[in-house]
């Protein structure tokens, strides 16, 4: 394992978030903290508690989750697509770097950079609202998998898109519906009972209920069957980006 390479892209892939800053940390914090206003003030007024939290603090879980699957995938889409685009890619590909140490550097990259930002929304999180962590470690275990595993997600996005028009297809139309169908705002208890069977087919249903459960010991699915389902999304992600290199897909000329 060359560790000097690993280290050496990775530092270079979080000096370009640093670089970013407004659009890496502090543009989704803004973002995020406009759905505390919006969603506490304007909804919460109306819908005091749901399963006996304040709707406040029950959607904390969710809308860090949703930060976190759509910042995942466009650090890690663009971080490996942007070389690809230049061409300095096939000077990371022609060095004496295996291709699971350009996947542990991207990769791992994007998920640090995703987790940073998920505590500062967190702790953001909790001067708007009253925020109690009943499950700690599962909470991290939830966070670090869901970082990893769309950051792998991002990683296949990346080097499967052709323009920077690609890059931005699937988390616009498909990822940011199913998060905002997942649960993210609401308890899928509250739906009728032909639509909460529908969503159970909606992955981020799974996330966000697990990592909901860590919080507040309340889950829409259950908590195994929810760290299941996220080890089962990131072995296929796994899989794919295998397959990428085995067959190098869109990476060799």
């Amino acid at each position: 394992m060359n560790l000097y390479a690993i280290r050496a892209i990775y530092r270079f892939e979080m000096a370009r978030a640093w670089r970013t800053l407004t659009q890496s940390i502090i543009s989704p914090v803004i973002s995020t903290s406009l759905y505390f206003v919006v969603f506490g003030a304007a909804i919460g007024s109306r819908i005091p508690q749901v399963e006996g939290v304040s709707y406040g603090s029950f959607i904390v879980p969710g809308l860090i989750m949703l930060s976190l699957l759509t910042q995942s995938l466009s650090n890690a889409s663009f971080g490996i697509y942007f070389p690809r685009f230049t061409g300095t890619i096939y000077e990371v590909l022609s060095a004496p770097v295996s291709y699971l140490e350009i996947v542990i550097s991207y990769v791992g990259a994007a998920a640090t950079k995703s987790l940073i930002l998920g505590v500062i929304i967190l702790a953001t999180a909790a001067m708007f609202v009253p925020i109690r962590i009943e499950h700690p470690l599962w909470m991290v275990t939830f966070l670090v998998l869901t970082a990893v595993t769309f950051s792998l997600l991002g990683f296949i996005i990346g080097i499967w898109a052709d323009g920077f028009e690609k890059l931005q297809l699937v988390p616009l139309l498909i990822i940011t519906p199913l998060a905002f169908l997942g649960g993210t705002f609401y308890s899928i208890n509250m739906l009728p009972p032909l639509w909460q069977t529908v969503t159970l087919f909606n992955p981020v249903v799974y996330l966000v209920s697990g990592f909901r459960w860590s919080f507040y010991g309340i889950a829409d699915v259950s908590p195994a069957v929810s760290l299941g389902m996220t080890f089962l999304f990131l072995a296929v992600c796994i899989g794919v980006v295998a397959w990428i290199f085995r067959t190098g897909y869109r990476l060799k000329p």
